[in-house]
């Protein structure tokens, strides 16, 4: 063999080493790694199946995801216990929340529901009159136009963002009667779907047709009214972090934020992605416009 066939056939193995070692430092730098995201259980969907995604892509590490609602996830990541905390809230809302601390990544945003047994025969109210529901002055489904069937009450827990959300935008600030309390927005489901004269609410991506959902004022629940804010009970979905994330945490919620999963997994699973509202909704709940929606 010649000198510089030699040299040639030297250079191509180094250039083939090196590439080599290149993808499987890439593919394996953080195999053996795991996090664990807890809390809202109306953004579960979504970080259950971006993981199950980014796994699957990523071999060696592990997403684990739990519920317990945005309180939990809020006081988790505030104490370190957690490395992603679920939120439908700004960690401003949350009172024990210490936010300067922590730092917010929006995913999505959700819009919330009120949901009815479907025997009840209603597909709409006022607000008035779902406040007078949700606060014991309307006992009988009979006196909003319904079936002659007592009101059952089924509330998310305390330190629900869902339940914040609802009775901050859907019931005009009013604090629900305390009623039968869930966690998780499955079961939630379940019983309304299964009890006469049942009456929630949830995130759109739990609505099936096993219940009826309720429309406000002759406006229904859809992501396009969602967009404009002629729906109103809707929230961010935050992921938060206590500091700014490094590692495996720091490439999950970048994954989440990604342009493929937000065009796709964020939308099948009846979320919105931020980019496509019209408005924009602070801390305090005031409302701006926006243009450039997709």
């Amino acid at each position: 063999m010649s000198k510089k066939r030699w040299w040639q056939g030297l250079g191509l193995l180094v250039i083939v080493g090196l590439g080599l070692f290149a993808y499987q430092t890439r593919e394996v730098s953080h195999a053996g790694e795991s996090i664990t995201a807890v809390g809202s259980t109306a953004l579960q969907p979504l970080v259950e199946a971006a993981g199950e995604e980014y796994t699957s892509d990523h071999l060696g590490t592990f997403i684990n995801v739990q519920g317990g609602g945005t309180g939990t996830g809020l006081s988790q990541i505030q104490e370190g216990a957690v490395q992603i905390g679920n939120s439908d809230l700004f960690a401003g809302e949350q009172k024990s929340i210490r936010a300067d601390e922590l730092v917010d990544h929006r995913v999505a945003v959700v819009g919330i529901t009120p949901i009815v047994n479907k025997k009840i025969g209603i597909n709409n109210l006022t607000t008035a009159q779902l406040i007078q529901v949700f606060t014991g002055k309307v006992t009988n489904w009979k006196q909003v136009g319904g079936a002659d069937v007592p009101v059952v009450l089924i509330n998310r827990a305390q330190g629900s963002g869902t339940r914040a959300t609802f009775e901050q935008f859907g019931l005009a600030g009013h604090q629900s009667k305390t009623s039968q309390e869930q966690d998780s927005s499955g079961m939630v489901r379940q019983i309304v779907a299964t009890t006469p004269g049942a009456i929630s609410y949830v995130a759109f991506s739990y609505v099936n047709n096993t219940v009826q959902d309720i429309a406000l004022n002759k406006v229904a629940p859809t992501e396009a009214n969602v967009k404009t804010n002629a729906w109103k009970i809707w929230s961010y979905e935050h992921l938060y972090t206590k500091g700014q994330p490094t590692g495996l945490t720091k490439d999950f919620i970048r994954y989440v934020q990604s342009p493929a999963i937000q065009k796709t997994l964020v939308r099948q699973l009846g979320y919105l992605s931020p980019d496509q509202m019209k408005v924009e909704r602070d801390v305090n709940g005031q409302i701006k416009q926006l243009g450039g929606a997709k």
